[in-house]
């Protein structure tokens, strides 16, 4: 009997040992070492941006100012600038497709950039889809009075039609443009594909848009136009 409770002492001891030693930490040193050098490591700097802080142009208009293929014109622009030491961001808001009632719906955007100027170019799709040429103007000229409203500076790029739209519509059509210029008193451009539209070279096949050696004259041609408006920014 007592060989017997002097067994069962001992086991006792030798479980209650087994017991304690599965609530240590059994990880190795070396391994507590790495993770206490890991935890004190601090985490690395976080990249820094650069915040581009020229003066933007914007450049608001449809397909003839996004571009269709190869370099738009406000990419020749922000060239343009860049080598005659203007110190701009050009922001291409262009959008294929677009009409004026869609330029209107889109002013916003343009307004919140704060531009130190807007080359405002639209009217084409409207013209092609036959628009009343009354509600061409209307969108137009609520465009630039909310511009001119905000203290934003503006040029106006002007568009025609082919002849066979008929003068009854192309006449009163391209007569919007300077009509708008002189109410508001703008720098403005007549037609801003009037040095390229006659050069197969210089025009996608549509004949419609200017292909990347034409956006090279537009470019300069828009330049230019807004040349006179930059002397204060250059530097």
């Amino acid at each position: 009997m007592g060989n017997r409770r002097s067994f069962f002492i001992v086991a006792a001891c030798l479980t209650g040992l087994v017991l304690a030693s599965c609530g240590r930490n059994t990880t190795p040193q070396s391994e507590q070492r790495t993770e206490s050098a890991s935890s004190s490591t601090p985490p690395p700097p976080a990249a820094t941006t650069v915040r581009d802080t020229r003066p933007v142009i914007v450049a608001f208009g449809d397909s003839l100012t996004a571009g269709v293929a190869g370099r738009s014109y406000p990419d020749n622009l922000q060239d343009l600038l860049d080598q005659n030491g203007y110190s701009y961001r050009v922001d291409n808001q262009g959008v294929s497709g677009d009409t004026t009632t869609d330029g209107l719906a889109r002013i916003d955007n343009v307004l919140a950039e704060h531009p130190a100027l807007v080359i405002l170019e639209f009217g084409g799709n409207d013209g092609l889809r036959g628009i009343p040429v009354e509600s061409t103007k209307k969108n137009l000229d609520e465009m630039i009075g909310r511009i001119k409203q905000a203290g934003i500076p503006l040029v106006l790029l002007g568009i025609t039609l082919p002849p066979n739209y008929g003068p009854d519509y192309v006449k009163p059509f391209t007569a919007i443009f300077p009509e708008l210029a002189k109410m508001y008193h703008l720098r403005f451009m007549p037609f801003l594909l009037i040095n390229v539209y006659q050069h197969p070279d210089m025009m996608q096949p549509d004949g419609i848009h200017p292909n990347g050696k034409g956006n090279q004259v537009v470019a300069r041609d828009v330049f230019q136009l807004i040349q006179p408006l930059l002397n204060r920014q250059r530097k």
